[in-house]
């Protein structure tokens, strides 16, 4: 069977009526065991949820955000580690440090938030991850 090229499949699916179109999402997500449901949708229904939703939000959270308390003593030592953690310039990282609170890290892994804040507070800041 000769590949088809993007076009090609694009002017394939153009033929296609809705429910066609339809039956071959729900084939190709069975054939790839994959799904084609959008993930911002999948995070807005726990929050319509009301209270019950909040705690399986928690639960399933897998994006979580660094969030600089305080710097406290070693101001110096924290503003490194925020430039090694960032891609911040030194002034942008101490601008950050000094208004604290704030975030260092957005949307990342657990892990990665993990090792921020060890790395964060290895150098003296009150880091928090939410």
């Amino acid at each position: 069977m000769a590949k088809l090229s993007t076009t090609e499949l694009l002017d394939a699916f153009k033929e296609m009526t809705l429910l066609e179109l339809s039956d071959f999402v729900k084939q190709f997500e069975e054939t790839f065991e994959v799904t084609a449901a959008a993930p911002v949708a999948v995070a807005a229904a726990p929050a319509a949820g009301g209270g019950g939703g909040a705690a399986e939000e928690a639960a399933e959270q897998d994006e979580f955000d660094v969030i600089l308390e305080a710097a406290g003593d070693k101001k110096i030592q924290v503003i490194k580690e925020v430039r090694g953690l960032t891609s911040l310039g030194l002034k942008e990282a101490k601008d950050l440090v000094d208004g604290a609170p704030k975030p260092v890290l957005e949307k990342v892994a657990k892990d990665a938030a993990e090792k921020a804040k060890a790395a964060l507070e290895g150098a003296g800041a009150t880091v928090t991850v939410k």
